[in-house]
């Protein structure tokens, strides 16, 4: 089995989307980009996303797409560094348009906090301490 994940997001309006997240530091395989869809690396090759149009992802499925600012069927949690890289990471969504959906929570060993991006899907960004 090959030890990557890549997943597939319906978006409004593919150029504002591409801007938002490049604004985050992730970075796109133009070789893999279209009018209709941009593959996005969010962690090398390991974690990776192909943003899709709703019209091109509707092509792919007989369900309807969820519109994610009304309802949600998936967070999409990614693990970081630092607490810094976290709040890093939340303040670029912010400033790109994105909102958070609820305040930093801090447990001691872990520490997450989240955004929204601007077609409403919710971003987990978590650090756990080093278990030794």
């Amino acid at each position: 089995m090959n030890n990557s994940v890549i997943f597939n997001l319906p978006v409004k309006d593919l150029e504002k989307s591409r801007a938002f997240f490049s604004a985050l530091g992730f970075s796109f395989k133009p070789e893999f980009c279209s009018q209709d869809a941009a593959f996005m690396r969010i962690a090398g090759d390991t974690v990776q996303a192909m943003l899709m149009t709703e019209s091109f992802f509707t092509s792919l499925t007989f369900k309807p797409v969820a519109q994610a600012k009304e309802c949600n069927e998936v967070i999409i949690c990614l693990s970081c560094e630092s607490r810094a890289e976290v709040d890093s990471l939340v303040a670029k969504a912010l400033a790109a348009g994105g909102s958070t959906p609820h305040p930093p929570e801090d447990h001691g060993l872990m520490y997450h906090q989240g955004f929204q991006d601007i077609d409403g899907h919710l971003w987990n960004l978590v650090w756990s301490a080093p278990q030794e």
